[in-house]
């Protein structure tokens, strides 16, 4: 568990990534025109949109719900939402995401779910997640290189950090599960090497740690191919998932009532900056998010509602769900 002080330290980081980001949006925009471009929106296109970002995190739920099922058969799928919503608060507000497991396993062993079930379900859905985003990143950049690198000009070599680092992680988890005893010999050698130059202190709670982890994914691999059934479905829930987000971009488009482009390129411009930020040690990839976005959709959106459209898409994608995760995870606290 992570200790008050830290706990406060992520949130001071977090608060502040936040205030520098809107001030580095707003110090350079007309606030008031902004506000007025995004009151002319087409109301339809913004619930369509609000609709997409709830898709996404509910999506989660219900793959939680899915895969819980196997071994837990009394759990609703409104509490599985309420897993993913707190998931989400918590990951957007930690670097490179790391609080959100944590955070929804207490609020499964609170409710009764044995850790086993909860470990395996979770571990699934990330390890898919990340598969399906690595192959998209893949997929773009051996179909559309060219076009990819007009857009995203200076930003390509995040892409390529991104490719890489997400890629790097569906191998080396892949590789755990497989090849569990090899990768924990090495972890524990490598974390002998940081002890031995001083990285690190020694440590036995960090060995059994390692341990633990390593013993989780093997048990997933087992867990997947009792199950190859679960796989399918899962991988297309995934899919899914990950295009709600960026099918969001194109409705807030359209609702500008603009046109001219189609919604694959909108919807591909929107996961490159996904891929680009997706494992940057910044809570909620604020700041660099923005930036990339303000980047390469200036072709798409114009000047005029380049910004607006930022906002409006940084505010239902991240902000609106993270005030959202807020929610569940004060009322889930109180009522628990």
């Amino acid at each position: 568990m992570k200790s008050k002080s830290a706990k406060i330290f992520e949130i001071i980081f977090f608060l502040s990534i936040m205030l520098l980001t809107f001030y580095t949006i707003f110090s350079r925009n007309d606030l008031p025109e902004i506000i007025l471009a995004v009151k002319k929106m087409n109301p339809f296109y913004f619930v369509c949109a609000a609709f997409s970002a709830l898709f996404f995190v509910c999506m989660e739920g219900f793959m939680i719900w899915y895969l819980l099922g196997i071994t837990e058969k009394n759990v609703s799928l409104f509490r599985c939402f309420s897993y993913s919503f707190i998931g989400f608060f918590f990951s957007g507000i930690t670097p490179s995401a790391t609080g959100g497991q944590p955070a929804q396993l207490a609020a499964m062993k609170k409710d009764g779910i044995s850790l086993g079930s909860s470990t395996l379900a979770l571990m699934t859905v990330a390890v898919f997640y990340k598969l399906i985003l690595a192959l998209t990143g893949l997929g773009i950049l051996l179909l559309w290189k060219k076009g990819l690198s007009l857009y995203l000009g200076n930003y390509m070599p995040l892409y390529y950090l991104g490719i890489f680092l997400n890629s790097a992680l569906v191998v080396l988890l892949f590789l755990i599960m497989i090849h569990g005893n090899w990768m924990e010999t090495i972890l524990l050698q490598a974390e002998k090497l940081c002890v031995k130059i001083h990285l690190c202190k020694p440590s036995e709670q960090r060995k059994k740690t390692f341990r633990r982890i390593i013993s989780d994914y093997r048990q997933t691999l087992y867990f997947l191919l009792k199950n190859k059934s679960k796989i399918v479905v899962t991988i297309v829930c995934t899919f899914f998932q990950r295009c709600s987000l960026f099918l969001l971009t194109y409705f807030i488009y359209l609702g500008f009532g603009l046109s001219g482009h189609s919604p694959l390129l909108i919807m591909t411009l929107q996961a490159s900056v996904y891929i680009a930020v997706d494992m940057l040690p910044l809570p909620g990839s604020q700041g660099i998010s923005e930036l990339i976005y303000l980047s390469i959709f200036i072709p798409i959106f114009t000047d005029v509602f380049l910004t607006p459209s930022m906002c409006v898409t940084r505010g239902l994608s991240f902000y609106f769900l993270l005030i959202i995760g807020a929610c569940v995870t004060l009322f889930y606290s109180h009522n628990r």
